[in-house]
């Protein structure tokens, strides 16, 4: 198994006490502790507006931060979990990543999904489409980006996005062009785009729901005639660790506790719920545990959040020190 970091961006509220002036010096500093660990890559959101509520509290552009953690780093490779396709014109979105590859030499992932945060959508001025179309929008938008980095050029007359030979040069360093993450779990439609065209996905990371999604991509695959077993699936894991119970519990009730002051009950207890119970929730045996059972049904790269990250690595460091070894 290969394991990925959530570097702190400010999205889920986990910068909020250190100063603007500090954030990038926070943020550079855990991607160069990644860079010299057992970290496969380091990741970050596509997102304008923080979560659970809209605030002003910062949060950091993904593909700025992409290149300069590209110029930061020499080893771990650069994700983002993942850019929303109607965001950026995919031209302009592979011209981007191609540079971002060529400064990385060659380390660049992309990430890719239709979008969902709502608020954000509209705050930008860039409406709210139907999913439909948000999803049409993802699969055009992939297909330029395909296209684009292997040939240099991209043309397209589609029902969302027409490109008529946007010159993409340099292409990207890696061949074949940069990996694709077709990131979300919607079974007709992202699941199925992800069978056309991924070298990754991402979605539910519960056992009962990482099957389901698995036996749904498989007989997508079957569809389109691509191979299910040169896909990695990936799942993104919400962390909560300590050396006992206790610790866990600690540790979950500091982060509730600063959402609430931030937020309010009410959505705290929401975003607990993406903690409690979960796969990354526990001391290191039953972490080791519970992913150890999700790798036997195919999941291959866990991407971790630890929402005290940018203030305390106490909890990455035992993760660090004995997760990873024993499911590498």
């Amino acid at each position: 198994m290969e394991f990925g970091l959530f570097i702190p961006q400010g999205w889920r509220m986990d910068l909020t006490d250190i100063a603007p002036a500090e954030q990038w010096a926070t943020m550079s500093r855990l991607a160069q502790r990644a860079d010299a660990g057992p970290w496969a890559s380091i990741w970050v959101y596509d997102h304008f507006h923080t979560v659970p509520a809209p605030s002003d509290e910062a949060t950091h552009e993904a593909w700025t931060l992409m290149a300069a953690f590209a110029a930061s780093t020499s080893r771990v490779r650069l994700g983002q979990m993942c850019t929303c396709m109607a965001y950026r014109n995919p031209a302009y979105l592979a011209k981007v990543a191609a540079t971002v590859d060529i400064v990385s030499g060659g380390r660049t992932e992309m990430g890719i999904g239709a979008g969902w945060y709502e608020h954000e959508w509209r705050a930008y001025g860039y409406g709210f489409p139907p999913a439909r179309e948000r999803l049409r929008a993802l699969d055009e938008g992939v297909q330029i980006m395909r296209q684009a980095w292997s040939t240099g050029t991209a043309t397209l007359d589609g029902k969302i996005y027409q490109v008529d030979g946007a010159i993409v040069r340099p292409r990207p360093l890696q061949e074949g062009g940069i990996p694709l993450w077709i990131a979300g779990g919607g079974e007709k439609v992202t699941l199925k785009i992800a069978a056309k065209y991924a070298q990754y996905t991402n979605f539910d990371g519960t056992q009962e729901g990482f099957a389901a999604k698995s036996a749904i991509l498989a007989d997508h695959c079957r569809e389109v005639g691509t191979d299910f077993g040169a896909i990695t699936r990936s799942a993104n894991y919400n962390i909560a660790i300590g050396e006992t119970e206790k610790d866990v519990a600690d540790r979950l009730a500091w982060f509730n506790d600063k959402i609430t002051r931030l937020c309010g009950p009410e959505r705290a207890a929401r975003e607990m719920a993406a903690f409690e119970n979960l796969p990354g929730v526990g001391t290191p045996e039953q972490i080791v545990e519970k992913l150890r059972a999700l790798g036997a049904q195919g999941m291959t790269y866990a991407i971790t959040y630890f929402p005290e990250l940018a203030y305390d690595t106490s909890g990455l460091e035992l993760f660090e020190r004995e997760v990873v070894p024993a499911l590498a």
